[in-house]
């Protein structure tokens, strides 16, 4: 799946200019470095009732996940782990089935990127 980012960037980057490139670039690593869009997927995660709230969409999935998640009561600091809260929140989330941003997967052990 790399391989075919990594060559289709290379095609594109003929007609691209340097933005169009850095935009595509981080939509491919986005999910591969614990984060999306500059926030990172583990932390205080507050659940919000309206989509436009949200800082990301996700969708629980029981296979092929974009990032399994263990909830915890504390100390959410390693990818994957998400602490639910109600106040001071590193991420908002809204649960949703149509057009997420991710899949997620929750799991009792071994958070973080799928293999």
């Amino acid at each position: 799946m790399k391989l075919i980012s990594v060559i289709t960037i290379m095609c594109m980057s003929f007609f691209m200019t340097t933005s169009d490139e850095k935009e595509i670039i981080e939509s491919i690593t986005k999910i591969d470095t614990c984060k999306f869009e500059g926030k990172n997927l583990y932390g205080k995660i507050k659940l919000v009732e309206n989509q436009y709230d949200a800082d990301i969409k996700v969708k629980i999935v029981n296979a092929f996940p974009d990032l399994k998640v263990k909830f915890v009561e504390n100390f959410a600091d390693e990818c994957g782990e998400w602490q639910i809260v109600e106040n001071n929140e590193d991420l908002k989330v809204y649960i949703t089935e149509n057009f997420p941003d991710i899949k997620i997967q929750p799991v009792n052990s071994f958070p973080g990127l799928p293999n």
